[in-house]
């Protein structure tokens, strides 16, 4: 069987078997929850209560701050202890709500409206109302994403089941243990454009992944399996893009230009839950995994658990980690604390006994070529990072690095351990920032 893929790409260890066997197992937090109001790409939430208000599980506390924004939900009862700046697994300090944690989890009552007497409009309401983003870890509001300026035009809804970042297994996980919601829930963005197939996208290393889904639409018109070769960053937008249905997106295109609209696993189910049994986005699977963590899992966790609690639901640390990283390997960030909470994008907390990155100590670039063999976006990472560590932007952009996907395979492949893909975001990031002042 012919294997769908894409030019470029590495093969690290992908990490999987920590976590891969183990089933989702809901955590409810114990101490307060903390609800940064940045959560989504986009204008932040504006807060919609103050200090002492009493909230349920599922009510809303901010809302959504512009058109790319989107609602917050509480997802804890108890009462609003602050609103004030907190870190988040980014690092960063953003406004937040906290929420002191009554323990009795006592939740809102939902309602939705049939789903066959709701027309296109108010599907799209109640997906924007549950304040539901990407959480393959883009975090971009999903009712923009599935609002193209053409609706006629999309051709493909892919669902990307790649996870092919290493370590993490939760994708998987809900693939394996409730596969039914993902199925029901792109039939529901499947009905917004007539036009469409839905593609559901999953690497060849979850063969029984493949075989389930492959048995849900046996016969279905509309949808179809694709088996995807295991290869990183077979996972990345364009790269699932290319590989599915041949077409090709840059950095000044949106999946939309190419007739295509990619949701990840988890937000393809959340659209489920928002507009089937109207419940917003307030939890999430999480896999606490990495060889420092004593039992690793897959977690449904509710957004602004304290990630510390997560680290002692796996059962702690069975010798301390030299690196902990909020996601993967490849496209995570080191974290220099556990005590944060974790938000609607954390989908991983990887702990490892060795820095093995910071054991290296870069050289002098050898010219042997590899960064360029492996860059799935044909670039020159070697050339392009030297151009951005000296700040020749305008040449910089000359060579194409605003196409650069951020995915690190050429800091993965480089023998002379250059941080080649640290240089290249910097180099990318004020290409966009010079192009929104334009």
């Amino acid at each position: 069987m012919a294997l769908f893929t894409f030019s470029g790409g590495v093969h690290p260890d992908d990490g999987k078997e920590y976590a891969k066997h183990a089933p989702i197992t809901e955590y409810l937090p114990k101490g307060d929850v903390v609800l940064p109001v940045g959560q989504h790409i986009g204008a932040p939430a504006k807060p919609i209560v103050s200090k002492g208000d009493h909230v349920l599980a599922g009510q809303k506390v901010a809302e959504a701050g512009g058109f790319v924004s989107a609602n917050i939900f509480s997802s804890v009862s108890g009462t609003v202890k602050a609103v004030e700046p907190r870190i988040t697994p980014a690092g960063t300090k953003v406004n937040a709500i906290v929420i002191e944690n009554d323990g009795e989890f006592k939740e809102v009552e939902y309602h939705a409206k049939p789903y066959d007497s709701m027309s296109k409009e108010e599907v799209l309401g109640a997906i924007k109302e549950a304040g539901i983003v990407g959480l393959g870890g883009a975090g971009f509001p999903t009712h923009v994403k599935l609002a193209p300026k053409d609706p006629d035009a999309i051709e493909y809804i892919i669902v990307n089941g790649a996870e092919c970042e290493p370590y993490i297994t939760g994708d998987y996980r809900m693939m394996m243990e409730m596969p039914e919601k993902v199925i029901e829930g792109l039939n529901i963005v499947l009905d917004l454009f007539p036009k469409a197939k839905g593609i559901i996208g999953i690497e060849d290393n979850k063969k029984d992944a493949i075989a389930k889904m492959e048995a849900l639409v046996k016969g279905d018109a509309r949808i179809s399996v694709a088996s995807l070769k295991t290869k990183y960053p077979q996972g990345a937008e364009r790269s699932l893009i290319y590989a599915t249905t041949g077409r090709s997106i840059n950095s000044s295109m949106l999946p939309a230009d190419a007739g295509c609209i990619v949701d990840n696993v988890a937000t393809i189910a959340a659209i489920k839950d928002a507009v089937k049994d109207g419940k917003p986005l307030f939890s999430r699977v999480v896999t606490v995994t990495g060889d420092a963590v004593a039992n690793p899992g897959n977690f449904l966790v509710r957004t602004g658990t304290n990630v510390n609690e997560l680290i002692e639901a796996a059962g702690g640390f069975k010798k301390q980690p030299e690196k902990v990283i909020s996601g993967g390997p490849m496209m995570g960030m080191a974290m220099f604390t556990t005590d944060v909470p974790a938000v609607k994008t954390f989908s991983c907390l990887l702990a490892m006994t060795k820095d093995e990155v910071s054991a290296n100590q870069p050289s002098n670039c050898i010219r042997c070529g590899r960064c360029v063999s492996v860059c799935p976006q044909k670039l020159m990472p070697m050339k392009l990072s030297v151009l951005a560590d000296h700040n020749e932007i305008d040449e910089f952009e000359k060579l194409h690095g605003a196409e650069c996907v951020e995915c690190g395979s050429c800091s993965y492949i480089c023998p002379a351990k250059r941080n080649l893909a640290q240089s290249m975001k910097t180099g990318r990031k004020q290409v966009l920032a010079n192009r929104r002042k334009k």
